[in-house]
């Protein structure tokens, strides 16, 4: 069978992004628990309007292959500050079922840092 790297990366920035994009739709106008969080460690609350750049923008442009590189870095390090904000006090926590209580996070940041590494393949604009 013939290897066809661009529709694997095709197909992995549509899920990883396209996943995020619910995450960011459904805190828009809702981000007074994150800005708590934030006012609670002592920083800005102005902060939690990177969320929408994390969870919004960077995975709009990771979908139609757009700077895939450098939104995909910012996707990774807004998931690297949301596992350590948010996350930190299940760093090593196992969930019912076996698996890391943060492997979600894990997998949006490792995907991103992958299409980081690749680009975007060929189906891109």
């Amino acid at each position: 069978m013939k290897k066809n790297t661009d529709l694997g990366l095709l197909i992995l920035r549509i899920t990883i992004a396209g996943l995020m994009l619910f995450h960011g739709i459904a805190k828009l106008g809702h981000l007074d628990g994150i800005k708590g969080m934030l006012s609670g460690m002592g920083l800005p609350e102005f902060i939690a309007y990177g969320v929408y750049i994390t969870e919004i923008i960077a995975p709009l442009l990771i979908i139609i292959g757009y700077r895939t590189k450098l939104a995909s870095l910012v996707f990774f390090f807004g998931m690297v500050a949301a596992l350590f904000m948010a996350h930190s006090n299940n760093m090593f926590a196992l969930s019912k079922t076996g698996g890391l209580q943060i492997e979600l996070i894990l997998l949006y940041a490792f995907g991103a840092l992958t299409l980081f590494f690749t680009g975007s393949g060929k189906y891109a604009i």
